[in-house]
């Protein structure tokens, strides 16, 4: 029974990622119903369970964050200038936001599910998001319509990220027992994220089929797209090697928050290149999805 829950687990992100895009008309207009509201509260929701396991006492800046967050900034512009003069504008700037968006706010609990420390992730989710709502206007600025600001992006990130996190430390001191409870259920954090998964994936398929753009160029979007989620991912996980954890490397560096970088595209660049994040979100999770798929046949064999 063991084996199959974790079988089962290795092929749901891929059913839900098709459910969401053969239902992507049905599940939009249940967003548009919801003010876009549903996906932050379930994101919000499985953060808050992962956060009652943490610690406060135990969380602690380290050099990887310092390296991962160079990677993010220092990244996202080479990698414009690289695109540039080979692609244009618009997918040079779509292939910039999907280095420079911060990391996602559930790569702490998929890394949760893959052994990371989920404790460092923490501790990085929280200070990339705050440092990308410092740095990203004045990259913003640069390469874009100027009109981004420090608030802007903070209100996006604090409700779905720092606000579970403050609820859940605050139930940890004052009622403890209830925290440990929740903490304890903590695998229902994956099931959130299934359904936030599915949502998104209809929405994003909905945004896809209406854009009015050129064939060629949201193609050439997708597949940088493509090669940068692998190249993060890869890049993240030799960085984490370096200091003895992998995946938290490759979660922290390679599963990007798309949806604000959808946001960003939208309101501050051109609002083509927000094909680029929009097809990120499904690449990374068929990374996700065999990521998951690997840990559960090496934890089989390993069983055996």
């Amino acid at each position: 029974m063991k084996l199959s829950k974790q079988n089962i687990k290795s092929i749901v992100m891929p059913l839900a990622m098709i459910v969401g895009a053969l239902l992507c008309r049905p599940l939009a207009v249940v967003e548009t119903a919801t003010h876009n509201m549903l996906t932050p509260l379930l994101i919000a929701a499985m953060l808050f369970i992962t956060f009652c396991r943490i610690e406060l006492r135990d969380m602690r800046l380290s050099i990887i964050h310092l390296w991962m967050l160079l990677i993010q900034f220092l990244g996202s512009i080479g990698v414009y200038y690289v695109v540039l003069p080979l692609f244009g504008e618009a997918v040079s700037e779509g292939a910039m936001i999907c280095v420079l968006a911060p990391i996602a706010m559930a790569a702490v609990v998929i890394g949760g599910m893959l052994g990371a420390n989920v404790t460092t992730m923490v501790t990085y989710s929280l200070l990339c998001n705050l440092v990308t709502a410092i740095v990203a206007p004045f990259i913003l600025h640069a390469f874009g319509n100027g009109t981004c600001t420090f608030m802007g992006i903070f209100g996006r990130v604090a409700p779905t990220l720092i606000a579970p996190f403050i609820v859940a430390q605050i139930l940890r001191i004052t009622w403890r027992r209830a925290a440990d409870w929740v903490a304890s259920h903590s695998s229902f954090s994956f099931y959130l994220w299934l359904i936030s998964l599915v949502l998104v994936l209809g929405r994003t398929t909905a945004f896809i089929i209406d854009t009015q753009a050129d064939i060629v160029i949201e193609i050439e979007l997708a597949l940088i797209a493509l090669v940068l989620c692998i190249l993060q991912f890869w890049l993240g996980r030799k960085l984490g090697d370096i200091y003895g954890d992998k995946v938290t490397g490759g979660q922290s560096v390679g599963q990007k928050n798309t949806i604000l970088a959808v946001w960003m595209s939208l309101n501050f660049l051109n609002p083509i290149a927000s094909i680029a994040p929009t097809a990120y979100i499904v690449w990374q999770n068929f990374v996700n999805s065999y990521q998951i798929y690997v840990f559960n046949r090496n934890k089989n064999r390993a069983n055996q």
